[in-house]
Formats: C-alpha cells, sequence, structure tokens
C-alpha cells in the first residue's frame, strides 16, 4: 500500500497544472483581441480648410469679366486635376488609432502561478516549497518579459497607423494643392495677380 501513495500524490500534484493548461473557446463567440493594443477607428478629423485665394486684376477688368475669367479658370482647374474642391466628398478618409492596453500585470500573475505549480510538481515532496517558490519567480520572470514583449508590439503597432495617417493625410492634400496650382496659373496667364 504504501507504493501508491506517492503516485496518488504526485496525481493530486498535478492537477492543477493540468487544469490550468486548458482553456475552453466556445464556437459562438469569437476570440478576443490580442491584449497588448486594440484598433479603434475614429471618425475623419475635419479637414483643415486651405486659405482662400484672392486674384487681383492688373490689366484694368470690368467685374463682369473678373467673374467670367474666375469661372472658366475654375472649370479649367476641375477637369485638369479631376478634383472639384466645391464639390461635399462622399467618402471622408477614416483614421486609425491604437490604443495601448493596461498594463495590469496579468501575464506576470498567471507565469508566477503556472511556475509555482510546476516547481512544487516537479520538486521532490520534501522540497516542494522551495521548487513552488523557484518556480513562481521563474514564473514570474517569463510573465513580465512576455508583458515587455506586448508594450513593445502596441508601440509598434500605433507607430505605423501614425505612419498609415499621416500618408492618408498628405494623399488627401495632394490632390487639392494640385487644383490650387492649375487655377492660379490660369488666372496669372489671364492677367491676375494670385494672392
Amino acid at each position: 500500500m504504501p507504493a501508491r501513495i506517492p503516485t496518488v500524490r504526485l496525481a493530486l500534484m498535478t492537477l492543477p497544472l493540468a487544469l490550468s493548461a486548458c482553456v475552453v473557446v466556445p464556437a459562438h463567440r469569437p476570440a478576443p483581441p490580442p491584449p497588448a493594443y486594440r484598433v479603434v477607428q475614429a471618425p475623419a478629423p475635419e479637414a483643415a480648410k486651405p486659405p482662400p485665394m484672392y486674384f487681383y486684376p492688373e490689366r484694368g477688368q470690368t467685374e463682369s469679366q473678373q467673374d467670367r475669367d474666375r469661372y472658366e479658370c475654375y472649370r479649367w482647374a476641375v477637369r485638369e486635376t479631376g478634383v472639384d474642391p466645391g464639390m461635399t466628398p462622399l467618402r471622408q478618409p477614416s483614421v486609425v488609432q491604437v490604443a495601448p492596453a493596461q498594463r495590469d500585470g496579468a501575464p506576470v500573475a498567471a507565469g508566477a502561478i503556472t511556475g509555482a505549480a510546476a516547481g512544487a510538481v516537479l520538486s521532490s515532496p520534501r522540497h516542494a516549497g522551495e521548487g513552488m517558490v523557484l518556480g513562481a519567480i521563474f514564473g514570474a520572470t517569463i510573465g513580465a518579459i512576455a508583458q515587455e514583449h506586448q508594450s513593445q508590439a502596441a508601440e509598434r503597432a500605433a507607430e505605423r497607423a501614425n505612419a498609415r495617417n499621416e500618408a492618408a493625410a498628405e494623399a488627401a492634400r495632394r490632390p487639392l494643392d494640385n487644383f490650387r496650382r492649375a487655377i492660379s496659373a490660369c488666372m496669372a496667364g489671364r492677367g491676375y495677380r494670385v494672392g
């Protein structure tokens, strides 16, 4: 009978470790997002209005001639650039924001608990307490490294999102800049100083 007691004790000590490795994910629920960061679709910021353009006649053009020149140059610039700033855009570019997750120490605690259980199970019964302490320290260290890795991944994701947002803003400004250059060239060719 004494030979069975260590087997039962070993089975009871390994039970928490075996159960901690089991994770049941129901089929009807999606998996949670990674804990390092979460992506948030934010509404596009209001586009900064470009400063108004002024055209000063230098050849004594009449009021009606100025109106006609502005209209014709506007239509020409729209045809040349494909941009009509007088129209409301149908779709605003979306902005992606990466919000870092809270550093709550969950990976550190999980590592410490798992390490303590493994240390207690893997050490001899006489040294189970020491094994548990060493396992907890080792597991907490591994958990801290994992948490730092998650934080760095969140920072890299935020940098990539900021770079994409800046590129999208620049791409949205470029057509309007082209339109402004086109209408300025047209008006300057008709004898106006652009201001």
